[in-house]
């Protein structure tokens, strides 16, 4: 079957390798369509801290069962959202629910091939009917999901202001979640064109340079009752606490390599309730593609860029290179 390799940093091929062995418990699933992640990106230039090559990217996925192999809840043709996170079940973690951030998890298409190929073999927990989505939409849910578990984590009241530091994909999934459940969401981005979409989404957008402008403070006030920090910018993440409000909330959504570095005295006096969000769990999930079955997300909004199987070795370093007005870029097989 085909899949798409990046052998080394820079260099991306269709390929022909095995179709996989469906295994006991596990369904056999025909990739629709797949999302680009900024881990994608990442991947492709080198910058990934962690990563060894040669890897087959791609965990934002959806697909149509092939062969269910005996799981219950699905047929041969059932679409499906693919949870990508695969995890063991059995640490403490995982006993309390918290499959997100098992001891031993994996990523597919980081830790492990993901899902830019033909076809793909998972566990049936991690497959989630996805009926009343579109195939492109149930790309989505992933993406949107780690917005939608920050959130959840952060337990955001009603009337809630919000400060979204990141105007990414990551931080509008944010974005959107907290204004379901209420809040005032303002995102904060040093790029002209992420302000503008988060804008047209019908956000408040603050460039970084006008943190000091009138209009800024008078949102800010006393400090945001939430602060979400969505930009892998350990900078970024170390001046979060200068917007928090006394007795606020401060949660770091995006991840990078480096040292937090806080004033103590700063996080005692706001008395501040700090968060680490990893992922998202089934739940997330479930939320998200019940939001956009209501019609709360604008998913055509969001996918911005598009391009067959065959064109990817040529489209994603471009898309790497030229980000301007790109939110998600989405492959269809």
């Amino acid at each position: 079957m085909r899949a798409i390799r990046c052998n080394a940093p820079g260099e991306l091929e269709l390929v022909d390798i095995d179709r996989p062995e469906l295994q006991p418990g596990r369904v056999r699933v025909a990739i629709s369509h797949v999302g680009i992640c900024g881990t994608d990106y990442h991947i492709y230039e080198g910058k990934h801290p962690f990563l060894q090559y040669p890897r087959i990217m791609g965990h934002e996925l959806s697909g149509r069962v092939i062969d269910a192999n005996g799981a219950a809840d699905f047929a041969a043709g059932d679409a499906v959202v693919i949870n990508p996170y695969l995890a063991c079940h059995a640490c403490p973690a995982c006993r309390e629910g918290k499959t997100n951030c098992c001891e031993t998890l994996t990523v597919l298409g980081v830790h492990g091939d993901g899902g830019m190929a033909e076809e793909i073999v998972l566990p049936a927990e991690n497959l989630y009917r996805a009926d009343g989505l579109s195939l492109r939409d149930a790309a989505m849910v992933e993406f949107l999901a780690i917005g939608a578990h920050a959130v959840r984590r952060t337990e955001l009241q009603p009337g809630w202001r919000v400060l979204v530091v990141g105007g990414g994909p990551i931080g509008l999934g944010v974005a959107f979640f907290a204004r379901i459940e209420g809040a005032e969401v303002t995102i904060l981005d040093a790029a002209q064109d992420k302000l503008e979409a988060a804008e047209q989404f019908g956000f408040a957008g603050v460039l970084v340079g006008d943190r000091d402008g009138d209009a800024f403070r008078q949102a800010m006030g006393s400090g945001f009752d939430a602060v979400f920090d969505a930009t892998g910018s350990i900078a970024a993440m170390n001046g979060a606490v200068a917007y928090c409000r006394n007795g606020g909330a401060l949660t770091l959504v995006g991840v990078v390599k480096g040292t937090l570095n806080w004033e103590d005295p700063e996080i005692h006096r706001r008395e501040l309730t700090i968060r680490a969000s990893r992922n998202a769990t089934r739940q997330d999930f479930e939320h998200v593609m019940d939001a956009i079955r209501a019609g709360k997300i604008p998913t055509d909004e969001l996918a911005t860029h598009a391009t067959g199987f065959d064109a990817v070795p040529a489209k994603l370093p471009e898309w790497a290179k030229a980000r301007q007005g790109l939110i998600k870029a989405i492959i269809s097989l």
